[in-house]
């Protein structure tokens, strides 16, 4: 056994495959790769009919109909179908991220969340929506963005019924329903039921406004707030009563205005 493993990493390979003349460390892999080129898939699963080329590969895809899962995780005891995915799972509860980008030095737990990152680097877009043009580095984004197209909203909260485009939408919504805050601010320890909300809250101790009006200068911590100033430019009211026909720019104001047609007043002198 031991000579076998020497050659994998002196990179000497001493066994030939004659049939397409590809080198192997040792002649059990000839065996192996043999199939690939010969195209026999000797192990098919008879409920679906699929067929492999190992044994090992037809068990792996078994679990997707048994929905067997015999790999838990000691920590959190969740369970995994294949062993591999285990171990991914479980740099969520260690923190190792053993996938760096040569570039900028980020890192990351899984491969492939590292090959995605790299297109940050190199602009590529590959997923572009053939209703808008619009562009995505991720096949799931461009999943997501053709559900503004469709309307469809495929994650319903069974408490309420309201139904969102995106699963992480949904879990957002969920602790409106629970009062589960998450994230908590590390200088005045304010909770928030979103990561990006806090991350706006934070700006109000370091005082970073980065989203700038181009027509006055004025800067906003938040982007919402950028786009409801704008409004002062274009006049632009989108949020209109359905009862009167009165529009407003905010939200917030219509929500206000509602209260003049159904007598609502939430606000008790003490």
């Amino acid at each position: 056994m031991k000579p076998k493993f020497k050659r994998i990493h002196t990179d000497k390979k001493t066994h030939q495959y004659n049939q397409c003349k590809k080198d192997f460390t040792c002649a059990n892999f000839i065996c192996r790769h043999e199939r690939s080129c010969s195209a026999e898939q000797p192990s098919e699963f008879i409920q679906c009919g699929k067929a492999f080329a190992y044994e090992s590969g037809r068990q792996r895809h078994q679990i997707k109909h048994t929905g067997e899962k015999h790999h838990d995780c000691n920590q959190c005891g969740k369970d995994f179908g294949t062993w591999n995915v285990l171990q991914i799972h479980k740099r969520t509860h260690t923190g190792e991220k053993p996938y760096d980008c040569k570039q900028c030095g980020k890192a990351f737990a899984r491969s492939c969340h590292l090959r995605i990152h790299n297109r940050t680097h190199a602009g590529e877009k590959q997923y572009e929506c053939n209703q808008c043009g619009k562009a995505f580095k991720r096949r799931s984004d461009l999943q997501i963005h053709k559900r503004t197209h469709t309307g469809e909203k495929p994650y319903e909260c069974n408490q309420c019924g309201k139904a969102f485009a995106r699963s992480g939408d949904q879990q957002e919504h969920k602790r409106t329903h629970t009062g589960e805050k998450p994230y908590e601010c590390n200088q005045c320890g304010k909770a928030f039921i979103r990561r990006r909300v806090l991350q706006i809250h934070k700006r109000t101790h370091t005082g970073e406004k980065p989203y700038e009006c181009k027509q006055c200068g004025k800067a906003f911590a938040s982007s919402s707030d950028l786009q409801k100033h704008k409004r002062t430019h274009s006049g632009e009211k989108p949020y209109e009563c359905k009862q009167c026909g009165k529009a407003f720019a905010q939200s917030s104001h219509l929500r206000i205005h509602k209260q003049t047609h159904t007598g609502e007043r939430p606000y008790e002198c003490n």
